[in-house]
């Protein structure tokens, strides 16, 4: 059974920085591609980006693109997301999660294709 944790939330002031991780531990983790996810208070979880494992392509949300670069490091079988120029706006929980087979165009920003979630971190922009 794989299991993700994510670390390195917090609280930050507006204009700051973080780096989220998210580590996969259990048996033998080859997916096709991880992504982050978050979902803010009474609203629903919204797609951030992801990242295919072999070759490190990135796909963001337009919202996200410019601010959050999602990298990987196989060895440590571990995927970052580093957020720049945080905004009130981007507190959420945010989850990563994994999918072991191409889940299709449409379905890499659809949380429903990913079978693997860790269980979420906090990330809280004050003004």
């Amino acid at each position: 059974q794989v299991q993700l944790v994510e670390s390195g939330g917090g609280l930050v002031q507006a204009g700051g920085s973080l780096r989220l991780s998210c580590a996969a531990s259990g048996r033998t983790f080859t997916p096709y591609s991880m992504a982050w996810f978050r979902q803010a208070p009474g609203k629903e979880r919204e797609f951030v980006g992801y990242i295919t494992w072999n070759a490190g392509i990135t796909y963001y949300a337009d919202s996200m693109k410019g601010r959050f670069t999602i990298s990987r490091d196989n060895a440590k079988n571990t995927v970052y997301l580093q957020m720049n120029s945080l905004k009130p706006e981007d507190t959420a929980l945010y989850y990563c999660a994994a999918v072991t087979s191409f889940p299709g165009l449409s379905g890499r920003t659809d949380p429903a294709r990913y079978g693997i979630w860790g269980q979420g971190i906090q990330v809280t922009v004050s003004s």
